[in-house]
């Protein structure tokens, strides 16, 4: 399972790696913004994103994401300070698929990705 993690703080990227990892989930890549992050959406599994980055913001990016049909179904959660109810509405209107707000703890990253994955990728069947 591939992840990309996008947010222009290095602090945060590194306490998301940390939590993540706390899952097994180590295979991380990171970008500091949008532009950045789509540069790198090939074999990935699951994107965690900011909101508020510069050069291109998480919403602009999650919109360029879900306008390519190869990425409809690529799992996105947005872990931002956007708290009010119309922002998560409009994240979620826009194709994220999840959403938490910041400071988080490591037990509520680790419940809403593993939700997240198991609504996104159910399991398959045996071949």
């Amino acid at each position: 399972m591939k992840v990309l993690v996008i947010e222009d703080s290095a602090t945060t990227r590194r306490i998301i790696k940390k939590n993540l990892a706390a899952f097994n989930l180590t295979d991380i890549e990171e970008a500091e913004n949008g532009e950045e992050a789509l540069a790198k959406l090939d074999g990935i599994d699951i994107v965690l994103t900011d909101w508020n980055m510069p050069v291109m913001d998480g919403l602009t990016m999650v919109k360029t994401i879900r306008a390519n049909p190869k990425y409809k179904d690529l799992p996105i959660m947005m872990i931002t300070s956007q708290a009010a109810k119309k922002e998560v509405i409009e994240a979620l209107k826009n194709g994220v698929n999840g959403y938490i707000v910041k400071p988080f703890t490591a037990a509520t990253l680790a419940e809403k990705v593993k939700g997240l994955l198991a609504r996104c990728n159910p399991v398959s069947e045996a071949e």
